[in-house]
């Protein structure tokens, strides 16, 4: 009996087991499940014995959603480089009627095929403002050529934004043709901070005009000619604004002026009361002891900031500032000013060349050769000067 019941027990333990590892098991293709349907095309739907019938549904397939990229797909590797160019005569006038087949472009030396002569493209711009310690006294001059700005460089069609650098870079006003914002935008600065962080607000500037398609594109810089704390390199900003075919001009503010309108730093006092050093009585009058006995100054000077102004100078030789750099990489020009007649004719001059440029424009045939490309551009008349800009760096990109 004991056995019988072991032998039963056995068995159903065994059916137990298989009947979970079936239902574990994924169902086989072409298979029904218990209580299914399944229909040969073409045939009617058979019903089961308790089963029920669901009518067909067609199958609708999901929509196939593209997924937007971020940002523009570039589909072409067609290169244009656009080559503002400025022809003078002798006497420094601009030249002005000239044609496209007036001119010779070379590109490493190999001649290009101009492929138009831009005659008119509207004007999209970003001042960069100084307004740091150093030019608190020619902050007042500069203040008062908003107006100038809006008509004497943007126009009518053009746009304008202003940016401002001291430790750190600052958005005034975005891109606006309103001349009030531009007035008010350049009002409202106040000098803040010792350093200058020329090349950080220069490539802030660039990445504002990246975008600007179909539209001249053009940075105005109105600094001192040196940068401090900057995390940008003034080699990798070049290469910017070469690669976006943006044009740089600068108004320099002189340091030997702001050297010596700059308000000296207010002396640390001293911790000891005067008197409270003892004085050697064999000790001279320099300004060290007067300022030990007294607790003054004395009668002597501060030599360092004149020391630190000739040794940047003497780098300069050696080393060119981040303003000729871009200016000569990009084509613009350099011009300075102490009063603000000298500010106003320098944002004239500006104005002047940027309505009487020629804009060539061409596509390299020479893609394969990567680095600098440098450009030539040359005039079919006697005693004409060319200015443009030095070349552009390119990726070597295969036909």
């Amino acid at each position: 009996m004991r056995l019988l019941f072991l032998l039963a027990a056995t068995i159903l333990t065994t059916m137990s087991f298989v009947a979970l590892t079936v239902a574990a098991q994924p169902p086989i293709p072409g298979v029904p499940k218990p209580g299914e349907v399944r229909t040969m095309p073409g045939t009617a739907a058979v019903k089961e014995p308790g089963a029920t019938v669901k009518p067909e549904t067609p199958s609708v397939k999901p929509p196939v959603i593209e997924e937007e990229l971020d940002g523009p797909v570039f589909r072409d590797a067609v290169t244009v480089i656009l080559v503002p160019t400025t022809v003078t005569d002798k006497r420094g006038n601009v030249v002005n009627g000239l044609r496209p087949e007036d001119f010779n472009l070379y590109d490493n030396d190999k001649q290009q095929e101009i492929n138009r002569d831009v005659a008119f493209l509207p004007l999209s711009m970003v001042v960069c403002v100084q307004r740091s310690r150093h030019t608190a006294n020619m902050l007042p001059k500069i203040q008062k050529m908003g107006s100038l700005m809006r008509d004497m460089l943007v126009g009518d069609e053009g746009e304008a934004a202003i940016l401002s650098f001291h430790h750190k870079v600052e958005k005034l006003t975005d891109f606006t043709n309103d001349p009030d914002k531009i007035d008010a935008a350049l009002k409202n600065m106040s000098a803040l901070g010792e350093n200058a962080r020329l090349n950080d607000c220069v490539n802030e500037a660039t990445f504002m005009l990246r975008s600007k398609k179909d539209r001249r594109r053009v940075i105005l810089l109105i600094s001192e000619t040196l940068d401090r704390s900057s995390e940008a390199h003034p080699r990798e900003v070049a290469t910017t604004l070469q690669v976006h075919n943006i044009d740089l001009y600068t108004v320099n503010i002189s340091r030997l002026v702001t050297l010596s309108t700059t308000r000296p730093d207010l002396p640390r006092p001293d911790h000891l009361p005067p008197g409270a050093r003892p004085r050697i009585p064999s000790a001279p009058m320099d300004p060290t002891s007067q300022n030990q006995w007294t607790g003054a100054q004395g009668f002597g000077g501060d030599a360092l900031p004149a020391l630190v102004e000739l040794f940047r100078f003497a780098k300069g030789i050696f080393v060119r500032n981040p303003a000729e750099l871009y200016t000569q990489y990009t084509g613009g020009r350099e011009f300075t000013f102490i009063t603000e007649r000298d500010l106003e004719n320098a944002l004239a001059n500006i104005g002047a060349e940027l309505r009487s440029q020629y804009l060539l424009s061409y596509t390299p045939n020479n893609q394969l050769e990567g680095g600098f490309h440098r450009i030539r551009v040359e005039v079919n008349r006697p005693d004409l000067k060319v200015r443009t800009r030095l070349g552009y760096w390119l990726a070597a990109i295969p036909r």
